[in-house]
């Protein structure tokens, strides 16, 4: 594409959009390229805001942009190679974005659509916590919409990548698209590898001057001074407005701003959706919820905190003489130091918070709890391997990890509360949900896991002796200006005021803590292993039953001509359909389960030995003729809240039976409707036309009587009839001897007859008698089919 001199933005952002719908997506890229690299940032300005749009879409979701969400190199290779070459941190895009930022451009974002925490705070003048809104909040002139922020490219980039997870809900997707290989997915661990590196330091931006260099963001003073509003409020926070600080006043931060920035807008976009008021008042179960994160969000926050756990993990050791530390600790290293406790650790903690509480109990919350159990197991994501070793024995948890349980206590033990109570509302039969509750207890059961946390709760139960009560709101509450560089928090050595700082700054000053090694959790662990062996019992019945059905099945079934299944009762459910190979699953994931939770919370051999006992005691025949939970009233059995959940989950269930005569009961899947109505007429004329004669055969008391009786009467209905006169004003038909041809309607009786006949014309009639009675055969089987089985129709005309 040629490039026109110094065109008008208006001109060239014109010529741009018609592209758009004239030009292929790769010659658009190119065309793109050309004009990065060879027009002025001048020109380039007027274009950014719309480029950026239409690459990850409008704010409002209308414009779905190049929906990075759904392209996938599986689906679309072309595509996808050209739009991660393009938004490559090398890239042309990039390029832009630091020829804007060496001008000092600014853009405007619109504050309302901020996260609900963020817009709440700015919208009542009060600043937020996050640095990254210092001296950016715009406010409108007379006339104006609303409050925006001034962002720079790099921040404005950034901005809309980050809330393109949230914004693009209802992009269309035409196929199954696995969120973890799309292209956002690739570019988020991307753009973390390159400004969070694990080696070396951040990579410098490109340059379009020879050995020139990009300037950092420089403070920008608010188009009106925070401090002609709010002064008469008295908080700490309202006060702390009018003295704000300046953005990136250290000169040492400089060097890591793009790291910053970066890791700042990706946590306040995917996890400041909730403040710890908001998430309080979310508790009554009258409040409507106001965000709803999906599993492929949650997808890309586990993909931030694996990703941060390497990145802190890569921290150099501390050298042995604090003097050699001051001078030669890096920025970046100084960053790794601080970056979960200080910017991560909140957010993500009443995140999690709230998707434990109301994330829909089915087989999703898999991705919520890999996410948790990643942050928890920061030894994952460690420089170091473990050694090498014969036998595959879990892996000690070494005690430097002492001061991250610590200091995340309440991620260890509140969170696991709240996943017990997750588990005893979910149906443990289904392999999903044991798998989650096997991977629980297989990490908290990691060798000397459990005694650190232990150790932990000790020490927030000590006894208050020197440090103050409001103190501890205090401790660890972020600087609330300028870069973390600015001042750092003195090193505290009291392991006991370090965790009772962490509790009270994410909980409060009023919150009752709950020990997980305490009663009244070890008797919920306790209510979890006794389902955990009533879901083995009821798997290990639904295996029998699997079994009993497949043996019913075999080849000599199909030779049965009684009407077994008539008055029989369905005791399947719709478990059925997981397969042999699932329920081992099932059994193997509890038992490793219920293993594990005895070894965490030490329950002994006794416990467990009753516990069995009483789930054995309640099964009847492993839960086969067990009735769901119900209360007796004057008006018979009521199924209580635990019986529904019963029935619902196949747990347990009711035996039905058809007890009325059996010639009427309703017309079954596995029978002709046309066959049955059929017969039933010719039987109802053979017995009315045969009736006195079947009466005194059956009234003799020799061999043939006793042959009569057992096939022409039914005993069970004709003892319900004698004595319920309910069911002898329903029966019309006479309860006597009778002849009952119901069971050839059935399709498996039909198919045994046609074997039966080929069978006896082979060795009957010959193989030419046999081709001819085969053909005769299958004429006659073509006929059935056509006009009982599939049910023959008249015509319309």
């Amino acid at each position: 594409m040629a490039v026109p001199h110094l065109q008008q933005p208006s001109f060239l952002l014109a010529t741009l959009k018609a592209d758009c719908v004239n030009k292929p997506f790769a010659q658009r890229c190119r065309d793109l390229e050309t004009l990065i690299e060879e027009l002025p940032a001048k020109e380039l300005h007027g274009i950014f805001p719309w480029l950026v749009e239409s690459i990850f879409g409008s704010l409002d979701g209308i414009i779905v942009g190049w929906n990075l969400r759904c392209l996938q190199g599986r689906t679309n290779p072309n595509e996808y190679s050209v739009a991660l070459d393009f938004l490559d941190p090398s890239g042309p895009m990039m390029k832009l974005v630091y020829k804007l930022q060496a001008e000092e451009y600014r853009y405007d974002f619109p504050v309302s659509y901020l996260p609900g925490p963020v817009k709440a705070s700015i919208q009542e003048q009060v600043l937020p916590e996050c640095s990254l809104y210092h001296n950016k909040v715009q406010f409108p002139s007379s006339g104006g919409l609303g409050l925006n922020l001034a962002l720079n490219p790099f921040e404005y980039y950034m901005f809309y990548f980050a809330i393109s997870l949230i914004t693009q809900k209802n992009s269309p997707v035409t196929h199954h698209v696995s969120p973890s290989n799309s292209a956002y997915f690739i570019l988020v661990d991307t753009y973390l590898k390159c400004f969070l590196p694990t080696e070396g330091s951040v990579l410098p931006p490109p340059s379009s001057n020879p050995g020139g260099a990009i300037p950092s963001p420089t403070p920008r003073s608010p188009a009106v001074p925070f401090s002609s509003y709010g002064m008469h409020h008295t908080s700490l926070l309202k006060r702390h407005i009018a003295h704000q600080p300046s953005v990136n006043a250290d000169p040492a931060s400089q060097e890591i701003w793009r790291s910053e920035t970066l890791l700042q807008i990706f946590v306040e976009m995917w996890l400041h959706h909730y403040s710890l008021e908001m998430y309080q008042k979310m508790q009554s179960p009258h409040v409507k919820e106001s965000f709803k994160p999906t599993e492929e969000h949650v997808l890309v926050v586990r993909l931030l905190v694996k990703h941060l756990h390497a990145f802190s993990n890569s921290l150099k050791p501390e050298p042995l003489s604090p003097s050699a530390h001051s001078h030669t600790a890096s920025p970046l290293e100084e960053f790794k130091r601080v970056v979960i406790p200080r910017f991560v650790q909140e957010k993500l903690y009443i995140f999690l918070q709230h998707c434990f509480g109301h994330w829909p109990l089915d087989a999703s919350f898999r991705a919520v709890l890999e996410m948790w159990l990643s942050y928890l197991q920061p030894w994952r994501y460690a420089p170091e391997k473990p050694p090498q070793s014969t036998e595959p024995l879990p892996r000690s948890v070494s005690e430097k990890w002492a001061a991250f349980i610590q200091e995340n206590l309440l991620m260890y033990t509140k969170l696991f509360m709240g996943f017990l109570n997750r588990a005893l509302r979910t149906d443990l039969v289904s392999p999903k949900n044991a798998l989650m509750v096997f991977r629980v207890a297989k990490v908290f059961a990691q060798p000397n896991l459990a005694e650190m946390i232990l150790k932990g709760e000790q020490l927030f139960l000590e006894p208050e002796l020197v440090i103050p009560h409001r103190q501890h709101r205090l401790f660890m509450s972020p600087t609330l200006g300028g870069s973390f560089l600015s001042s750092r928090s003195p090193a505290v050595t009291d392991a006991s005021f370090k965790v009772k700082s962490h509790v009270y700054s994410l909980e409060g000053q009023d919150f009752q803590y709950k020990q997980m090694f305490g009663t009244e959790v070890r008797n919920l662990v306790l209510k979890l292993a006794q389902l955990i062996c009533q879901a083995q019992q009821t798997a290990k019945s639904i295996s029998d039953h699997s079994a009993e059905t497949m043996a019913s099945q075999s080849f000599f079934s199909w030779f049965r001509f009684t009407p077994s299944e008539m008055n029989g009762s369905y005791t399947g459910n719709d478990l059925d359909e997981i397969g042999q190979d699932s329920i081992k699953k099932t059994d193997e994931y509890l038992e490793k389960a219920l293993e594990y939770l005895c070894q965490i919370f030490k329950l002994s051999e006794a416990q467990l030995t009753q516990m069995m006992m009483k789930c054995g005691t309640a099964q009847d025949e492993n839960g086969k003729k067990q009735l769901p939970d119900c209360i007796a009233s004057e008006n018979g059995l009521i199924l209580t809240p635990l019986g529904r959940y019963q029935i619902i989950n196949g747990l347990r269930r009711f035996e039905l039976q058809y007890q009325g005569d059996a010639e009427l009961q309703p017309i079954r899947s596995y029978e002709n409707a046309a066959l049955v109505r059929l017969l039933f007429r010719l039987s109802s004329a053979l017995n009315e036309r045969f009736a006195d004669q079947m009466e005194v055969l059956c009234s003799r008391d020799d061999f043939v009587g006793r042959l009569c009786r057992y096939h022409l009467t039914n005993p069970q209905l004709v003892q319900k009839i004698r004595y319920s006169p309910v069911v002898r004003d329903r029966t019309s038909q006479n309860w006597g001897p009778r002849i009952s041809l119901r069971f050839l309607a059935s399709y498996r009786t039909l198919i045994s007859l046609l074997m039966i006949y080929f069978l006896a014309s082979w060795f009957y009639v010959g193989p030419v008698g046999c081709t001819f009675m085969i053909l005769t055969g299958y004429f006659l089987y073509a006929v059935i089919m056509t006009f009982f089985f599939e049910g023959w129709k008249p015509h319309e005309h």
